[in-house]
């Protein structure tokens, strides 16, 4: 899967002995620890720390990201993919948006925009699931952090075996797309199908259902 370059490389903030990057108002921050902390630590320190209210907080590639609430035009999107797969999907599948899947094996704890797994096995841990219980995770691109998405979330993704992966970038440098990856071997997925913003773009079984992109805003 091809990505690009992130943001421009901004000053580091000492606070407290943590590390803080901060970008913009609207930008993720990164959190710095010991490069030496087990994966243990790692979760312990993310389920305890108090984030800012809000916030998407997730470890990718060994490093906790604080992401800023999602704004309007994403959650419309969000909302969109939602309403067609609760069409599609069985009474005890789930879709949800602050699900947190753990990847061990890449140092991840990511929260996609939408996961699809089944409840009862959502319903057993208090923080998080392994992400091989998913069996769809989507992702909508913002501005300020569209790599993770494009890059650094997606070999986590087809590590643990999920089998369909919906990257929604509304930021591609060849305008707004939709593209499905699938058939995951070892961390590299296939790309399946992909769509411009308007047209059509259809998940394959056990959804078998259309998702119209031309229901999405354009920014």
């Amino acid at each position: 899967m091809n990505g690009i370059g992130g943001p421009p490389p901004v000053p580091f903030v000492m606070l407290d002995s943590v590390t803080h990057r901060q970008e913009t108002a609207m930008s993720a921050l990164t959190v710095s620890q010991d490069p030496e902390q087990s994966w243990d630590d790692l979760v312990r320190f993310w389920e305890e720390m108090e984030w800012p209210e809000g916030s998407k907080v997730e470890i990718i590639e060994a490093i906790i990201t604080v992401s800023p609430a999602p704004v309007s035009r994403h959650n419309v999107i969000t909302e969109r993919i939602q309403r067609r797969l609760y069409t599609a999907i069985p009474d005890d599948w789930g879709v949800f948006q602050t699900l947190a899947i753990a990847v061990p094996s890449r140092l991840g704890m990511l929260i996609p925009d939408l996961v699809v797994a089944r409840v009862p096995e959502c319903a057993e841990t208090e923080t998080h699931i392994p992400a091989a219980l998913a069996d769809l995770v989507v992702e909508v691109t913002s501005k300020s952090n569209a790599r993770h998405d494009r890059v650094s979330k997606p070999p986590a993704y087809a590590t643990a075996g999920i089998p369909l992966y919906l990257l929604i970038d509304r930021w591609a440098s060849n305008g707004p797309t939709a593209t499905l990856y699938g058939e995951p071997k070892g961390d590299v997925y296939r790309p399946l199908s992909t769509a411009k913003f308007g047209e059509a773009i259809r998940l394959p079984a056990p959804f078998d259902v259309v998702i119209d992109t031309g229901e999405f805003p354009v920014d």
